[in-house]
């Protein structure tokens, strides 16, 4: 079947060219949705902007670094404390956000000044902490001022601090996708292999594109020490800012999340020879295949199967009992870009769980020739979804659940379909073995609920006798 054009895009017919149903017998590469490209102006895009994805997905994660926004106030607060980023210094990064809180006439006149105030202001209130990293937005990149000249002269007069900079303005590129292509590549470009790091360890790796959602990296950390491989730097999951200019003393790049963070992975390859290996880290098959692979990389196999078959014995009870419950129910994924390949086939595997559409904010024709193949038949695929085609979609498919953000869940949750946060949890981690089992554990919480059933009882129009036993037919 070719593309799809939804009822609701009929007076937007270039939307057809972003959604594909899945057939027999058909080469995929031939129907892939256009991805990357700039919204189709009339539709409701629910993507983030090229700042959004350098600071929020990327560089606010670190857990001992001065986030600086040069900007509006609007643009410091639209990125704090949305995301589940824990660490393990009492989340830093999740308590605080610095702005310049450009004005007008800051606008008007030039707004470096403003900014090396602010960048002295916020080291002298937090005299502990001596890294920063220094966004632009929109507004300050429209005037031209010059982050880069504000923070060398701070350097200079502070030798005890280090800054980096990211000039990704809003506005930069189509999505999110923007960002983390621009901080991956400054950030290798001007700090990695400018400081080295004790090794501890013949087995040294940089883990790449996680980000400690609710505990994910802490979990996986628990792997490696059993391993006994020194993560030289996560990035940027629970990590920090001196760590990451050591990634160039790993002797293997693992990738989770090719989307945000496969940029770096390939520059650290190209200039100083570091393996890449990409692997998938939700789902039993997909983590023990993870692990297998990395401990192939460095002759510890015996290892590795020890470690799998721990882990098999203490969680795959738990997750056998979720999957008898959720088998056979259909699922939806509107997430950002790489969950939609990580999930699919990991649901389908180990909990008999059918996915019946997907859409991406911000992922690539790459993101969706993977998805497209891991996924089945009859599943839309979708770029750039808005929610008229989401509402579509579910009048389509009648999907069970759906994972998505809060955003959308709490529009999904109105028409009585439950969702669970597919971008930062409903009680995580979800990665791992155990972080799996947690992530079957909220979906049946989620299915199963019966207030989702009570919820569409209108109770103006029932006869109050008959309330007692609807409610016990709901629940």
């Amino acid at each position: 079947m070719p593309m799809v054009l939804l009822k609701c895009d009929k007076d937007i017919p270039e939307r057809e060219k972003h959604i594909y149903l899945k057939a027999p017998n058909e080469d995929t590469r031939e129907f892939l949705p256009i991805a990357n490209a700039a919204t189709i102006p009339g539709t409701l895009s629910e993507r983030g902007c090229a700042f959004c994805g350098a600071k929020l997905v990327i560089g606010g994660v670190l857990k001992d670094t001065i986030q600086m926004i040069h900007g509006p106030l609007g643009c410091a607060y639209d990125t704090w404390h949305t995301k589940r980023y824990p660490t393990d210094n009492g989340h830093f990064n999740m308590k605080y956000v610095w702005s310049t809180d450009m004005k007008e006439s800051h606008v008007v006149f030039g707004g470096e000044k403003r900014l090396e105030e602010s960048i002295n202001e916020a080291f002298d209130e937090m005299p502990e902490i001596k890294r920063m990293i220094v966004y632009t937005t929109c507004p300050t990149a429209l005037i031209g001022d010059d982050i880069k000249a504000v923070t060398k002269k701070v350097m200079k007069e502070r030798p005890d601090v280090d800054i980096f900079t990211v000039e990704c303005p809003g506005f930069a590129g189509v999505s999110q996708s923007k960002g983390h292509h621009v901080l991956n590549i400054g950030w290798i470009n001007e700090k990695v292999e400018t400081l080295e790091k004790e090794i501890t360890s013949e087995y040294t790796m940089n883990f790449i594109g996680d980000f400690n959602i609710q505990g994910d990296t802490q979990l996986l950390q628990t792997y490696w020490d059993r391993l006994g491989i020194q993560v030289v730097a996560h990035f940027t999951g629970n990590g920090t800012y001196d760590d990451l200019r050591c990634m160039h003393q790993a002797k293997l790049n693992v990738v989770n999340c090719a989307r945000s963070s496969g940029y770096i992975a390939n520059e650290l390859k190209k200039r100083y020879g570091i393996p890449r290996l990409d692997i998938d880290s939700w789902g039993f098959n997909y983590m023990a295949e993870g692990i297998r692979k990395i401990c192939a990389f460095f002759g510890i196999e015996e290892k590795g199967e020890a470690l799998i078959a721990e882990e098999y014995a203490k969680w795959k009870p738990k997750l056998d009992w979720y999957k008898e419950r959720l088998q056979g129910k259909k699922m939806a994924i509107w997430t950002g870009g790489p969950r939609l390949w990580h999930w699919t086939k990991s649901v389908e595997d180990d909990l008999g769980v059918q996915v019946v559409a997907m859409s991406s904010k911000f992922g690539h024709e790459e993101d969706f020739e993977k998805v497209i193949a891991r996924g089945q038949e009859g599943t839309y695929y979708i770029d750039d979804g808005n929610e008229l085609e989401f509402f579509e979609i579910i009048d389509l498919v009648k999907p069970d659940v759906i994972f998505t953000g809060p955003r959308v869940g709490e529009l999904v949750k109105k028409l009585h379909i439950p969702y669970v946060n597919g971008h930062a949890y409903h009680n995580g981690p979800y990665m791992g073995f155990e972080g799996f089992v947690n992530l079957a554990r909220d979906m049946y919480n989620a299915v199963y609920n019966p207030l989702r059933h009570l919820a569409a009882i209108d109770i103006r129009d029932e006869n109050p006798l008959q309330m007692p036993e609807k409610i016990r037919e709901a629940a």
